[in-house]
């Protein structure tokens, strides 16, 4: 692409994509329980993602075998499914802020396990970023009273864990991840995880009446498997193919403030002055680890 203010627009709309999942996925958790809303939702991206992988194979040759199979559903399961599976349940029991703040900490959690296994070394510049940001966690959790309760200890702790498991990711699979190509390993990631829940998805539908499930229901699943697990996915690997990673993974510092905006304007949620603040501190910090990097 040659047009940069092209490629930039792109990106907002990605980064724009990925937040409006945070309200589609709120709005979906408000007819649906979070297990069944995963394992539908990760149907959803399956069957979607494959047309997307057959046109892909036309132009491009398989880059996996057959033995290569239960690796690359190991990666995918840390990769995508776990990351989402908690994304999803952490959702139902805290706040789009809180989530948008939790869910992307990975960055700070990669230099963490780096660290912990001697693959980087933990320079002053970085602790100094780690410290802060740990001090913004807490004072998010220490400062943020919301007498609506929308935000709980629980989700922010599950929401965490999916940053964890995408951090594990980043460290273990990703490398491995990159030989087989990013298509690859969504496609398997969706299309493995939908069949692994397959039984409860099944057993959960079966005592579910999701023949009364409204439109704004489906239509809130449907933009959660389409638009944030394969569009927005699709501008992310043709934009890095364009820039360089680095600046490309700068965009995603959008994400938090969208997805809270949008929290805000759609859902009504409210935002104190000491989660905005704690908010800014923690991604400061991770700010601080990343330029140390």
């Amino acid at each position: 692409m040659k047009s940069k203010p092209l490629l930039y627009a792109l990106l907002f709309l990605m980064i724009l994509g990925w937040a409006g999942n945070y309200i589609a996925t709120k709005v979906a958790l408000r007819y649906l329980p979070p297990v069944l809303l995963f394992g539908i939702r990760m149907s959803m991206a399956g069957v979607l993602m494959l047309p997307v992988y057959f046109w892909y194979r036309k132009s491009h040759p398989a880059t996996w075998k057959l033995p290569d199979l239960p690796l690359l559903i190991a990666i995918g399961i840390f990769g995508v499914s776990l990351n989402q599976f908690f994304f999803v349940w952490g959702m139902s029991k805290t706040s789009v802020l809180h989530t948008a703040i939790f869910a992307n900490m990975s960055p700070f959690l990669v230099l963490i396990l780096v660290a912990a296994i001697g693959m980087e070394r933990f320079s002053g510049r970085k602790f100094v970023g780690v410290v802060v940001a740990l001090a913004g966690v807490v004072l998010l959790r220490v400062g943020d009273a919301e007498p609506q309760g929308h935000a709980t200890f629980w989700g922010d702790l599950i929401n965490f864990l999916g940053a964890l498991a995408f951090a594990i990711f980043t460290v273990i699979g990703k490398p491995k991840a990159n030989r087989f190509g990013s298509i690859s390993v969504n496609t398997i990631s969706y299309v493995g995880g939908a069949m692994v829940m397959a039984p409860i998805t099944i057993w959960q539908a079966a005592k579910f009446p999701l023949a009364a499930l409204p439109a704004a229901a489906w239509l809130a699943v449907f933009y959660m498997a389409l638009v944030s697990s394969v569009l927005a996915y699709l501008v992310y690997y043709y934009a890095l193919a364009h820039m360089e990673a680095s600046r490309l993974a700068a965009f995603n510092y959008l994400l938090p403030v969208e997805a809270t905006l949008l929290g805000v304007w759609l859902l009504g949620e409210p935002i104190s002055a000491g989660a905005a603040g704690a908010g800014i501190v923690i991604f400061g910090g991770i700010y601080m680890v990343e330029r140390a990097r």
